[in-house]
């Protein structure tokens, strides 16, 4: 049983090695509800590399003002999960209902939901309204017809990486991605680059797809069978030069970038940055031969596709493309053998705080996904 003082992980700002577990603010004997809010008990969230990015990124995306702490010293990092509603004062959503949605690395969060529909409601507290829209949005498990309780791991720990990366396939597939007719994804056995490789190698008429990984991620990498080649980093100095290609960066290392724009120079038609596996080579590179690399803020696409057509999909036909490719994505996961993604559950704080320095070390196991509990 979560006790009513709660816990979260905090982590140091300005040294992501720095952490400590403190009293959660939203826990019961620290926080009563005003009209309007409910408290969600937060049950498992997942952790991958797509969080050590939130924590890379923190101030420069504004990953720390979702969850504040009360010290500018100190961030908690955001994950994706689910929770249950224990305490309403919001008529429209009572306690029971089961959620899913962007959370604290804790036990517990407040939020005050409003535009209830069936589906969800959107967390209105002050603090997130000039927040990415997107990470305000928590789903009703019952009302979720993608929902399966036996997946609730792949859920949290793959979802929301899939719909980066599906965005990402159709972000390039909408620029004719850019007249090149090569596609270099670093990172290419983290889950988000290879769900980007799914997607795209998905498509009738595409460049052709190239994974970069370290030699130790080489044989899981190239075993998915979604790109046409995975090569180690060591041999970006060998590609052909002269071939228009993009890159699409999981990895941030600035050595690696260095490397690409140095490669392909002119030839490089866009340089994407998506992530931070390598956050401790993180940085822009100084002045690179090629195009300024350019971040991909997911975000934003969600924006253009949800505008009503001509200009977009609108909302119902976005999540209607969205589900169909994530099933056909999730089917090709746990069809492999052996699957993609294994998932293991881990409880308490010394495992929280061990599986995040794993993470923040890149020593986690690529074919694992973790769901955690404090």
């Amino acid at each position: 049983m979560v006790q009513d003082a709660g816990s979260r992980l905090l982590v140091a700002r300005g040294n992501l090695h720095d952490v400590r577990i403190a009293p959660d603010p939203d826990a019961p004997d620290r926080r009563a509800l005003a009209d309007g809010e409910l408290r969600l008990a937060i049950d498992r969230f997942a952790l991958t590399a797509n969080n050590i990015t939130y924590a890379a990124f923190g101030d420069a995306m504004q990953y720390w003002q979702f969850f504040p702490t009360g010290d500018d010293a100190w961030g908690c990092v955001p994950v994706w999960g689910f929770a249950t509603v224990t305490e309403s004062r919001a008529a429209a959503v009572p306690a029971g209902e089961r959620v899913y949605g962007y959370l604290p690395m804790g036990t517990h969060l407040v939020v005050r939901p409003v535009q209830v529909k069936a589906s969800g409601f959107v967390d209105a507290q002050a603090h997130r309204q000039a927040l990415a829209a997107v990470y305000n949005q928590y789903t009703f498990c019952a009302a979720d017809p993608a929902y399966v309780p036996a997946r609730e791991g792949h859920q949290a720990v793959l979802k929301p990486l899939f719909t980066t990366a599906f965005l990402i396939d159709d972000f390039f597939a909408d620029q004719g991605f850019c007249g090149a007719t090569q596609l270099l994804l670093s990172s290419a056995s983290s889950k988000t680059a290879y769900a980007t490789a799914f997607c795209l190698s998905a498509r009738r008429e595409r460049p052709r797809i190239v994974g970069l990984t370290s030699p130790s991620n080489l044989a899981f990498a190239r075993s998915l069978g979604c790109y046409d080649t995975v090569l180690t980093y060591d041999e970006v100095p060998g590609l052909d030069g002269s071939v228009r290609t993009v890159y699409i960066d999981f990895a941030g290392s600035t050595t690696v970038r260095r490397a690409v724009h140095g490669r392909f120079v002119d030839q490089l038609a866009y340089s994407c940055a998506v992530g931070g596996t390598h956050w401790t080579v993180l940085g822009g590179g100084g002045r690179l031969p090629g195009p300024k690399p350019e971040l991909f803020f997911a975000p934003a696409q969600i924006r253009k596709r949800r505008a009503p057509p001509p200009e977009g999909w609108g909302a119902e036909g976005l999540n209607l493309r969205l589900v169909e490719a994530w099933q056909r994505f999730i089917d090709r996961v746990d069809g492999a053998s052996p699957p993609w993604v294994s998932i293991r559950s881990e409880r308490g704080a010394a495992a929280v705080e061990a599986a995040y320095r794993r993470m923040l070390h890149g020593k986690a196991d690529a074919r694992e996904g973790l769901m955690l509990a404090l």
